[in-house]
């Protein structure tokens, strides 16, 4: 079942006007360790980091919080699972939150997709929830009695 689903569009521009004026302040205060490596081994920096801006901003929506309720720019970060396929790694705020959100006897996937066409940016988060078999009917099974 699905329990978010956020998207947001973010301008190139923005993000090249923050790394211009802010530097590694700015990289440091949104970014992760490893986001920041991938990005800035990257030709289109910006394009690299605005997608990875728009994932945040989208998986918050998805959470249903934004940027409050103790969830942060570095908790949550971009990916690459083995196949290259992006998905985000949650910590802190972002963690309760999905934890909150998870239904007893289910387990999390996180799915996003970036793309980019200059001037912008855009990412999509969506977050299922699947059901584990034993859990799910261990649980019924004790509903009933």
């Amino acid at each position: 079942m699905i329990i978010g689903f956020g998207n947001d569009l973010c301008d190139i521009r923005r993000i090249e006007t923050s790394l211009a004026r802010f530097g590694e302040r700015f990289v440091r205060r949104c970014f992760t360790e490893t986001e920041r490596q991938k990005s800035d081994a990257r030709a289109g920096r910006a394009a690299s980091y605005a997608k990875r801006f728009a994932a945040k901003e989208a998986c918050a929506k998805a959470l249903g919080t934004g940027l409050r309720a103790g969830v942060g720019w570095r908790d949550m970060g971009v990916v690459n699972l083995p196949s290259g396929k992006p998905t985000l790694c949650l910590t802190g705020g972002a963690t309760a939150r999905l934890k909150a959100l998870t239904p007893p006897g289910h387990r999390v996937l996180i799915h996003v997709t970036l793309t980019d066409e200059y001037p912008l940016a855009q990412a999509q988060v969506i977050i299922e929830a699947i059901a584990i078999v034993g859990a799910v009917e261990t649980a019924q099974m004790r509903d009933m009695v």
